[in-house]
């Protein structure tokens, strides 16, 4: 037999007051609450709505694998191999929205970032992920360089493009001097291009230079023309092309409506720099690409449209001033 303890006796409470005094407490507590939680809510909304943005300038991916190619063996119809290196920071890296399934044209070729192996060129030319898989992190999209291969087969039918990607977004020109990490990491890409393609008549014809973001500050800018102008030097002395053209393209000059003028200022004084660059050198040139202002939303990366304008730029700019013998 089992004995349970009786149930204490609730209070009476009049007919529809039942509860009201529990419920206008919770309501109370939860009011109250809601009036803590509010400056929580608030960021967290704010951090969400920060993530939809940087997720909607990063480009999504689109379908591996990338298409091996054989870099020593010349396709039916091809007379020699132009290679082309593609250097800066991540305005010459890309991050326009790719399309859903990138043209390909087995004319134009790409040393991957992360084997050093060719296969058939497509956006994002600089991309770090598995060939096969495309596993791996990147933020790499539409940049320049596909746009300029195709102005320059439109001029050159004959001839096969071989584009060696070498940017990375964020990078200072000091990473570009020799001796560091980037200027070794693509000198050693070129005299691979150059090794792998000697049987198909390769030459490195010009080097694509789109930097300066990282060095518009008031710290950066000073000492900026004589490290390009160094660059320059170093590369072609290390190839043993004293002719290399080299193309610089100006940086954009996006305005927020927030913007700093001191900042803006700077910005526009990177570009007067990078503009002068053919007087300074022979067998240089500029890309003048400053009215170009449409954006990922960022104020800092060119749209892949605009990405691909600036490429037929680049490709106008190095028929202007052709190629070394």
């Amino acid at each position: 037999m089992s004995h349970s303890l009786p149930r204490p006796m609730r209070p009476h409470s009049p007919p529809g007051e039942k509860g009201k005094t529990r419920r206008g407490t919770c309501v109370v507590l939860f009011g109250a609450g809601l009036s803590l939680l509010s400056p929580w809510l608030a960021a967290a909304a704010a951090d969400r709505a920060e993530r939809r943005a940087n997720k909607a300038q990063t480009p999504p991916p689109t379908h591996p694998p990338l298409q091996g190619v054989e870099i020593a063996t010349m396709p039916a119809g091809q007379e020699r191999t132009d290679v082309f290196l593609l250097l800066g920071q991540s305005n010459m890296k890309g991050r326009g929205i790719m399309p859903d399934e990138p043209a390909r044209d087995p004319r134009i070729v790409m040393m991957h970032l992360r084997d050093d192996r060719w296969y058939v060129a497509r956006h994002p030319l600089h991309l770090v992920g598995d060939a096969r898989t495309f596993q791996g992190a990147d933020n790499a999209g539409v940049g320049p360089g596909l746009a300029f291969a195709e102005a320059l087969l439109a001029r050159n039918p004959r001839a096969r493009i071989a584009l060696v990607p070498c940017a990375v977004g964020g990078s200072s020109i000091n990473l570009w001097q020799k001796g560091a990490r980037l200027y070794d990491a693509a000198l050693r890409r070129a005299l691979l291009a150059r090794q792998a393609t000697a049987s198909t008549g390769g030459v490195i014809r010009g080097a694509l230079w789109l930097q300066g973001e990282a060095d518009a500050t008031a710290a950066g800018l000073p000492a900026h023309e004589a490290k390009l102008l160094k660059l320059v030097d170093d590369l072609r002395a290390d190839l043993g092309i004293p002719d290399l053209p080299f193309l610089a393209c100006t940086i954009g000059e996006m305005t927020r409506p927030d913007d700093d003028p001191a900042r803006l200022r700077l910005k526009a004084e990177m570009n007067r720099l990078l503009l002068s660059l053919p007087t300074k050198r022979p067998h240089a040139d500029s890309v003048d690409a400053r009215e170009l202002t449409t954006h990922l939303g960022d104020f800092v990366h060119f749209d892949a449209a605009t990405q691909n304008e600036i490429g037929r730029r680049y490709a106008r700019q190095f028929l202007a001033i052709g190629a070394p013998r």
